[in-house]
This record gives C-alpha cells, structure tokens and sequence, in this order.
C-alpha cells in the first residue's frame, strides 16, 4: 500500500495575539507527487511548513511524515525530511563541503557516507568546484544550489522548498527545474512554495491553494488549468504579419511581426487557427502557453 508522504488533519494555528492563520486545514500528499503549495502573502503557507518543519509551534491537530507522527516520533518523522527554506541561513565562513557533511552529521550519517554524499550531490548540482571554497564567496545562484544540497544530503524521502529559484537568473532557473524533475523521477516527493506561478505549472502535477488560513483548492495542476474558459496559446510565426492581422473567429493579438498570441474558447481548438494561418500562407515555427494561467486562476479563486 502507498503511503503518503506527508498528512495534515486538523490542523490549526492561533497566535497570542488572536490572529488565526491556520483554521483546520486538511492535506495528503502521495509518495512521489511533485506537490504546489500556493498562497499569497499571510496565507498560511509558511506557518503550515513551519509547523511540519518543526519550526512554529502548532495550536492544535496532526501531522505525519511517512506516516511518523510528528509528536510521538519526532527523529523519524524527521530523518524523512529535507527543507530547504528561501533564506541563505549557513555560515557563510564555512567550506562548502563542510556545510553539507555537518548537515549529514545533524542526522547522524557517519562521516565516509557524509563525505560521499555531500560530493554526489555537488557535483549534480555543479558546485563541485567550489567545494573548498568558503560560502560567502559563491554566487547568488550557487548559493541557491547550495542549499538545495543541504537540504538533500541526509537523503529525506520528502522535501520541502521555500521558493527554491527566488532572485536566480533565468537560466539557472531552468537547470534546477531539470535538477528537481530528477530527482523527483527517483522517487523523492516534493512540495514547493512559489511566487513563480509558472514555476508550479511546469513542475508540479498537484496543486493546494491556500487563502486566509484555508485550503480553497485541492487538485491536479491539468483540472485547474482546464476550468479556464480560454486557453491562450503564443505562435512563432515563419513569415511575418501586419499589425493588424485577425482572424475573425478567433481572439487574436500581434505581439510583434512573427509573434501571434490566440485565445482559444473551451469549443475552439488551436488546430483550427493553424489551418487558418494555412490558408494565409503562414507556418507555424513553434506553440506554447501563455505562462500566466495558473497566475489567472489563483486571482479569480482568491476574489472568491
């Protein structure tokens, strides 16, 4: 039977001075999702991370990790879990490999295996040549890398990212969405935070979306993408087009001269605008979302 990685019942958080930030929220997320936590600022979200991180003190319910109760067996619940928070929070005077065999050590793996993984995992995430150098003198970026490393090093079953490419260039944005989908292939589950609502579409295929200490939408990154009444789509055109080029069955906009962007209605389908192009002479080069759906669907169920 597969268990879940990690479930929440109940569970709820009221601060001293009466704000309630978590009101009885209820998740599962299964062994080896690639899972979307998503929420505005004063959702709840940090403050439910906090709480199965062991960070923030809950008022009342349950969390398990790898079904370990977190208040009967802490250490195993524990060992199962790997965060890695939007903060730089090592010592920047620290070597590189040092940061992550300590980490090991904190769970206690013996210091060959410690050794051995800490060089794994920074080779995977290309910091090896760093590896002697002190923190402090790494990149935005490699720092990034670095502590997604750490927080992999013990090799937790479940782990937990806190805006992971916050601030990272594009570019380096793209390797650790690969680096993630790897990993996530080999078996470890993953919940992510992020302000990128593109970022949880191309990764995640479940999402929660969390708003005033409730959890307003559970499901599949597809289902929510598909209560959309448009879809919008951007096509690279081989031949340029005038600036006031339509398609009258079609909502259209040029973008530029080789760039048109359709919106497609829950009857339509895009196939029909590439034979209409067709007929104008026009190839299509290459068709991808617009990537501001998810963001779309997150504003209209917050209004709600």
């Amino acid at each position: 039977m597969n268990m879940n990685a990690l479930e929440i019942i109940n569970l709820k958080k009221v601060y001293r001075e009466g704000l309630e930030a978590l009101k009885g929220i209820n998740l599962s997320v299964k062994q080896g999702e690639f899972f979307a936590l998503l929420g505005p600022n004063g959702a709840g979200k940090s403050t439910a991370i906090g709480i199965v991180c062991s960070l923030v003190k809950k008022t009342s319910g349950q969390v398990f990790i790898l079904n370990h109760d977190l208040d009967k067996a802490p250490e195993k619940a524990k060992c199962n879990l790997g965060l890695v928070p939007q903060e730089f929070n090592f010592n920047g005077f620290e070597k590189v490999i040092n940061i992550l065999i300590n980490q090991a050590g904190f769970y206690g793996i013996p210091y060959d295996r410690a050794k051995k993984n800490a060089e794994y995992y920074l080779k995977k995430l290309e910091l090896w040549p760093k590896a002697h150098t002190p923190a402090r003198f790494l990149s935005g970026g490699m720092k990034r890398r670095l502590m997604i490393a750490r927080g992999l090093v013990h090799e937790p079953k479940l782990l937990i990212l806190d805006e992971p490419t916050a601030g990272v260039d594009i570019e380096a944005r793209r390797f650790t969405w690969d680096f993630l989908k790897e990993i996530n292939r080999q078996g470890t589950t993953i919940i992510l935070t992020t302000h990128y609502l593109e970022e949880a579409e191309n990764l995640c295929n479940q999402v929660a979306i969390i708003h005033l200490g409730n959890i307003i939408k559970n499901t599949s990154v597809k289902e929510l993408i598909a209560t959309l009444p448009t879809q919008s789509y951007i096509l690279d055109l081989k031949t340029a087009i005038p600036f006031d080029f339509v398609i009258p069955e079609f909502h259209t906009r040029v973008i530029d001269s080789h760039t048109l962007e359709v919106d497609c209605l829950a009857n339509q389908a895009i196939g029909d605008v590439f034979i209409i192009l067709k007929s104008f002479g026009q190839d299509v080069t290459s068709l991808r979302n617009k990537t501001n759906r998810l963001e779309e669907l997150f504003l209209n169920l917050v209004k709600k």
